[in-house]
């Protein structure tokens, strides 16, 4: 019977179905700003285009292939931190933002975009 149970096991195995492969879907880039400013992110804009919305910013940092961008609004802090490709070529974009009032405590990225264009 000992001698059975691994031709069994084997011919179980068999019966289980093959993996079934999936196929990522279409890549959606994030929503950008756009000419009506109804702003949602700013995920994948370079300093100028950010240059353009906001003006020039506060403070600059610059820390290897990464850059942090810092702008002031009226009630408001915006940090938008850029890095280029993968690749390594071509311009660095924006990848992440954090946004908090002057006093530190969180506020709602989109009214912290609009008091920044409108200093």
């Amino acid at each position: 019977m000992r001698r059975l149970f691994p031709f069994a096991a084997l011919g179980l195995a068999a019966c289980a179905s093959s993996p079934t492969t999936q196929t990522p879907g279409p890549v959606t880039s994030a929503p950008l700003l756009s000419s009506s400013h109804e702003h949602r992110t700013l995920a994948g804009m370079t300093a100028v285009e950010l240059a353009q919305h906001f003006g020039s910013p506060r403070l600059t940092i610059r820390e290897g292939v990464a850059t942090k961008l810092q702008y002031s609004g009226s009630n408001c802090v915006l940090d938008a931190y850029l890095y280029p490709p993968e690749s390594g070529q071509g311009v660095p974009r924006v990848i992440h933002v954090d946004t908090r009032t002057h006093q530190g405590t969180e506020i709602n990225p989109q009214q912290c975009f609009a008091a920044i264009e409108g200093r």
